[in-house]
């Protein structure tokens, strides 16, 4: 019994995962894209220019959406031995945006492969 058990686990650890194109009820395929950054403004500015070179190209665009916005928070002590109570404290934010492209034309994805965005801005793209 443990052996089946151990088989199926390793059989879904092995299996190979390939990327599905899939279509929407509509049979639509959809670009979505997912942006992070540390600072939201220039995650707006590159959010903005990825939209504007979907509509130069007459996509149908969905978005911006904003995501809820990740926070890491870390504690340190300030002194290295005695002093406990004495403490700072930091925070990194990453802003995220979501967009969908539907239906997208070989000219829009070469555009956006082609974009050059600012450093610090984090791109996934996905098609579903």
């Amino acid at each position: 019994m443990a052996n089946k058990e151990t088989k199926k686990k390793t059989e879904k650890k092995n299996a190979v995962k390939i990327p599905k194109v899939k279509a929407t009820a509509d049979g639509k395929v959809v670009l979505r894209i997912r942006v992070r950054a540390y600072d939201s403004k220039i995650l707006d500015v590159s959010v903005k220019q990825i939209i504007d070179t979907a509509l130069r190209y007459d996509g149908v665009v969905v978005g911006p959406v904003p995501l809820p916005t990740e926070i890491k928070k870390y504690t340190v002590n300030r002194a290295s031995f005695v002093y406990k109570n004495a403490r700072e404290q930091f925070e990194i934010r990453v802003h995220k945006r979501l967009i969908d492209i539907i239906n997208p034309n070989p000219k829009i994805v070469e555009s956006l492969t082609n974009l050059s965005l600012p450093s610090g801005v984090d791109i996934d793209v996905k098609m579903l």
